[in-house]
């Protein structure tokens, strides 16, 4: 089983995704200095935050048509 909730899996990815956004936005305005590594950081933080927080409700989904399915019978 998993060891983190659906909700907490959103919360997973959402973080990752606004890191994923925050992190080009300070390199543009030159706050941190660009480098290939923190842009590959970047996107890889949005990517992952992308496919975690999908996948957090794609089970929230088969949860609930799991539970509505064992109701009707």
């Amino acid at each position: 089983m998993n060891r983190f909730s659906p909700v907490q899996l959103i919360l997973v990815g959402l973080v990752l995704l606004l890191v994923g956004f925050l992190l080009p936005f300070v390199m543009v305005l030159r706050l941190v200095e660009p480098t290939l590594l923190l842009g590959f950081v970047s996107y890889l933080a949005s990517f992952m935050g992308l496919v975690i927080g999908l996948y957090g409700v794609v089970t929230i989904g088969v949860a609930r048509r799991k539970k509505h399915d064992e109701e009707q019978d």
